[in-house]
This record gives structure tokens, C-alpha cells and sequence, in this order.
């Protein structure tokens, strides 16, 4: 399926919510799905770019998990949360994958090459060699988190979610997601003390 934008979607589809479309989606009514990708393509793209750095793996992530959740649709279970926070949950665990298999350290990579080229050589440098070591802190210590504090740290730090939106996405009380976040964080703060770089986590 092509995620590109054709001529647009029927009228009475767009009057349809969420969960309505997701009957049709199952049944492979493609132009339903198109309505979901305008609504929420700009939330998604939103959640990668933040994880990810970069437009360029913010788009390839973006483009994979709405794929996925096409292919996946009828795993879509409406009890159990929106189709927005379905989605969402969709793009988190791609950029993660990205993550892990170095994708998105190679687009970022490059994309930091590009804009540090207009620096002055020795802040060229500087700020290279910042970067990489506050990022190669930072995701070390969220990999040696507990799951599921690593997680709740990633959707707040990297999507900019709340703690209620968190919640909701992994179908937790809001209390568990603080408790988790508080955990999480003293453990990495500790951590990034060591190397001087406890601001990090404030």
C-alpha cells in the first residue's frame, strides 16, 4: 500500500471515528487507513522525530510503522485503548528497533555531519564530541533500566509525552508511570553524575 497522498479519501469516511475505520481497515479498505494516516501521520512523525534526532530516520520509522500497522490491523483490540494510542505505541517500538540496529545513529550521524560543517572548526569539534557523548550515555543507561522504567523514560524524554498520556498508552495507573519515571531516573542520575553529565536528566 502507498501512504502517498492520491486524491483524498471519501467524504463519509472522514465523518467516521477512529474505531469505526478500523472494521474497514481489517477488511483492506484501503482509503479508509488514508483517513488515519491524515489524522494522526503528523502525531507519529512528531513521536520519531523526537526518538530518533533526525528528519530523514524520523520518516523511515514514520513510513514502517504505519506499514505495520496496516498489515496489523486486526490486532487492533478498542478496549484496550484508542486507535491514536495504538499507532503511537506502533511508532514507539519501530524507533527503538531503529535504535538498537543503529539505524538512527547512522542518519543521525550524518545529519550532524551536515550541520556541524557550518561551524567554526574547533566548535566543530566541541560539539561533536558533546553530542556524542551525552547520547551514548544517555541510551546506554536506558538500555541497563528495568523495561518498563526504560520505556516510560523514552516516552517522556524522547516523545515529550505526559505522564497521563503515558499511562494511557501502556495501559497503567498514572501512579505506577511516576513511580517508574522517579526509579528510572535516580538510577540514570547517578549513573550520569559519574561522567559530569547529571544535567541531562533534570
Amino acid at each position: 500500500m502507498s501512504l502517498t497522498r492520491r486524491s483524498g479519501p471519501a467524504d463519509a469516511l472522514r465523518q467516521l471515528a477512529d474505531e469505526d475505520l478500523m472494521p474497514l481497515v481489517r477488511a483492506g479498505e484501503a482509503r479508509a487507513f488514508e483517513v488515519l494516516y491524515e489524522r494522526h501521520a503528523t502525531a507519529a512523525f512528531s513521536l520519531a522525530y523526537r526518538m530518533c534526532g533526525t528528519r530523514a530516520a524520523a520518516e523511515d520509522v514514520t513510513q514502517e510503522a504505519f506499514l505495520a500497522a496496516w498489515r496489523s490491523g486486526a490486532r487492533y483490540d478498542r478496549a484496550r485503548g484508542s486507535v491514536r494510542t495504538w499507532l503511537l505505541g506502533i511508532v514507539h517500538n519501530r524507533a527503538i528497533d531503529a535504535l538498537r540496529r543503529g539505524a538512527v545513529r547512522e542518519r543521525r550521524r550524518t545529519g550532524d555531519e551536515d550541520a556541524a560543517e557550518r561551524l567554526p572548526a574547533p566548535e566543530r569539534t566541541e560539539l561533536e564530541a558533546a553530542r556524542r557523548d551525552e547520547a551514548r550515555a544517555l541510551h546506554r543507561l536506558i538500555e541497563e533500566l528495568p523495561d518498563e522504567q526504560g520505556r516510560v523514560i523514552e516516552l517522556a524524554y524522547f516523545g515529550g509525552f505526559t505522564h497521563r498520556e503515558i499511562a494511557d498508552m501502556l495501559e497503567a495507573p498514572i501512579g505506577t508511570i511516576k513511580g517508574r519515571m522517579r526509579l528510572g531516573l535516580e538510577k540514570m542520575r547517578v549513573g550520569l553524575e559519574g561522567l559530569g553529565l547529571g544535567e541531562a536528566v533534570r
